[in-house]
């Protein structure tokens, strides 16, 4: 989790929502991503999503199935959904998160018994860390773009 960390800063340097992940196979990191949303104006730039197309080319497969994922974040729908069908039999969660988790907190895509695949999940791992990363660069954000209103009605008058 600490190099899934590692990996969400970089996208905070960038600008991006601070999200990494990794994915180990056999005890060795063979891919890592970072959220790029906003560099690459793509919504398929999820930490996630670029971890899992890194790892696929490592292992030549698009099955997964010897991989531990840990991510920051709890995943979205899309990159739940991939994760299943990737059928990563482990996956490991700094934060969740409330408002649009797939991994038990909206819904639970990942351990769901109607799939052909379900999902070991582990929560929490560095959740502090994880949480307070998110926070932090979330009210930053928000003192940005209002200082920028402030700029913008300063102007007006």
């Amino acid at each position: 989790m600490k190099e899934a960390i590692r990996q969400a800063k970089k996208a905070q340097a960038i600008g991006d929502v601070p999200i990494g992940c990794v994915i180990v196979c056999q005890d060795r990191i063979i891919a890592r991503g970072y959220n790029k949303r906003n560099k690459e104006k793509t919504v398929l730039a999820h930490a996630e999503l670029l971890a899992m197309r890194k790892a696929c080319r490592y292992t030549g497969d698009w099955r997964l199935e010897d991989c531990t994922m840990y991510i920051t974040l709890e995943p979205c729908q899309m990159c739940a959904g991939a994760i299943v069908q990737a059928r990563i039999p482990r996956v490991v969660i700094g934060s969740m998160n409330a408002k649009a988790g797939c991994a038990g907190s909206v819904l639970n895509i990942l351990e769901m018994e109607q799939f052909n695949h379900q999902c070991q999940v582990t929560r929490g791992v560095l959740e502090e860390e994880c949480s307070s990363m998110l926070s932090d660069f979330f009210a930053q954000l928000r003192k940005r773009q209002k200082e920028g209103k402030m700029t913008k009605i300063g102007n007006s008058d």
